[in-house]
């Protein structure tokens, strides 16, 4: 199960909304790595050619270290724009805690980051918003909604829709890295179940794969002498 968002994040230690605040659109549109790179420094800008800014005054923004121009696509001026991010934020998206994908561009505004994305679950979002809380940084709820089922193979392997969360969010968080990068506690509380329940739904999950790519009794050729 996934799930999509759309949201508001407000913090003055975010960047690039000084610079929407200073042009006349008010508005800018960026992709970026957070949630998913703890090193995301790179953002992707696209700017409206009438408020004409220039890569001097991208520059000149205090938080940006390097610009590159891209040139334009579909009607904006796009330029990839290197940041440096307050701790704060770079810490509360800090990706071992939670990941997602973006869906759309986010869009800085004076007030703050609009932003879509998608979550692996209704746990992983509540996650990413209380640490973003308890960093300072406030997000305003606009919409959620539970997306369809994938059209994957996870019923050809035989894995439960909750076998097949646990798998996933412990992949995602690194839980099969060496060494690992998540306890099955984390995994746990982020899924909003007891840590045995956790363990127990991995193993399970494991032990079906295994099964589906092995067969559940595979042959044994005996040695000949």
């Amino acid at each position: 199960m996934t799930i999509t968002t759309e949201f508001v994040i407000r913090s003055p230690s975010l960047p690039l909304v000084a610079l929407a605040e200073s042009i006349p659109s008010n508005q800018v549109e960026c992709v970026h790595g957070l949630c998913r790179e703890r090193t995301a420094r790179v953002f992707v800008v696209y700017l409206d050619p009438d408020d004409e800014v220039a890569e001097d005054e991208l520059s000149a923004l205090d938080e940006v270290t390097d610009v590159t121009p891209f040139g334009r696509a579909s009607g904006k001026d796009v330029y990839q724009v290197t940041l440096e991010l307050a701790d704060v934020v770079s810490e509360a998206f800090a990706p071992e805690r939670f990941t997602a994908s973006q869906v759309e561009p986010t869009v800085v505004t004076p007030d703050g980051w609009y932003e879509k994305k998608l979550f692996q679950n209704y746990n992983a979002f509540n996650g990413m918003r209380t640490r973003c809380e308890e960093y300072g940084i406030a997000v305003e709820l606009i919409s959620i909604s539970q997306n369809p089922p994938e059209d994957d193979d996870s019923s050809q392997y035989g894995l439960t829709d909750r076998q097949q969360e646990a798998l996933q969010l412990a992949i995602g968080r690194g839980y099969y890295e060496s060494p690992r990068q998540v306890s099955t506690q984390e995994l746990a509380e982020e899924m909003g179940i007891s840590q045995p329940s956790m363990s127990s739904l991995l193993r399970r999950g494991e032990r079906q794969l295994l099964t589906a790519a092995l067969g559940s009794q595979p042959e044994v050729k005996a040695l000949s002498g």
